[in-house]
């Protein structure tokens, strides 16, 4: 790869990075630019997943280091993650960049109007939870490992807001605890992919260190900020996104 693409993704990867620590989201962008330089999609999307693995971890561990991150409460969801995201790495291009892209989009505008219509979703904790909405959180986190083992594109995004509107988070313990979640999810396809022969060692290397950095540096500033900024800094990003894939659809 010339040096002056290396530079482009390694500038996009990082600022992804940084921002995708809240909005998630970030290979909606990092992937098609991979495309557009020429690498091969299956590479590209299984060397995204190897470098998310490190973004995962480098933004999981400010998160941790604040005491942000109930993992006693989240480990079922981490079991449920550990399987499916390993079957959707299986089966990765069976799925059509289009059909990924309508999906995607409807389920990102779906998750702002939920927001926006819940005005205090996220911002104040609930006082309970019932078992039907911890079941459809079970339920839901695990289709999306399927999604994000597969893809990753907006996974992170759409689990976010699910823990938002049935797991009783505030959106700062749906941030903190999404990364978590990822580290396994993004590990396990990881492995599929690197068993498949799809990862570029060399670039996935470079690109992780960039993707740790961001993520770290996402993070640090993130744990600063309160629920209100966060679910204002996601609503946006996650509403521009989404308007942007369906146009690219369309």
């Amino acid at each position: 790869m010339a040096t002056q693409a290396l530079i482009v993704l390694i500038l996009v990867f990082f600022l992804t990075s940084v921002v995708g620590v809240v909005t998630g989201s970030n290979s909606l962008v990092s992937v098609p630019v991979m495309f557009q330089f020429g690498i091969d999609p299956r590479v590209a999307v299984a060397t995204n997943m190897f470098g998310l693995t490190f973004m995962a971890i480098g933004g999981t561990i400010p998160f941790l280091r604040q005491g942000k991150i109930d993992v006693r409460k989240i480990s079922p969801l981490i079991v449920l993650t550990a399987v499916s995201s390993g079957l959707g790495a299986a089966i990765v291009g069976l799925i059509t960049g289009d059909a990924i892209k309508l999906i995607v989009s409807i389920a990102m505008i779906s998750v702002v109007l939920f927001t926006i219509l819940k005005r205090r979703s996220g911002v104040e904790k609930p006082h309970t939870v019932s078992r039907g909405a911890m079941v459809l959180t079970f339920v839901l986190t695990f289709l999306l490992g399927i999604y994000g083992g597969l893809y990753s594109g907006g996974y992170v995004t759409i689990l976010t807001a699910t823990l938002v509107a049935f797991f009783g988070m505030t959106f700062s313990e749906s941030v903190a605890s999404t990364k978590l979640i990822n580290v396994f999810s993004s590990s396990i396809a990881t492995a599929v992919f690197m068993w498949q022969g799809l990862v570029d060692y060399k670039l996935g290397l470079i690109l992780g260190l960039t993707m740790f950095i961001g993520a770290y540096v996402g993070a640090h500033y993130a744990t600063k900020l309160d629920d209100l900024w966060i679910r204002r800094i996601f609503l946006t990003t996650v509403f521009l996104l989404a308007i942007k894939m369906l146009y690219d659809f369309v």
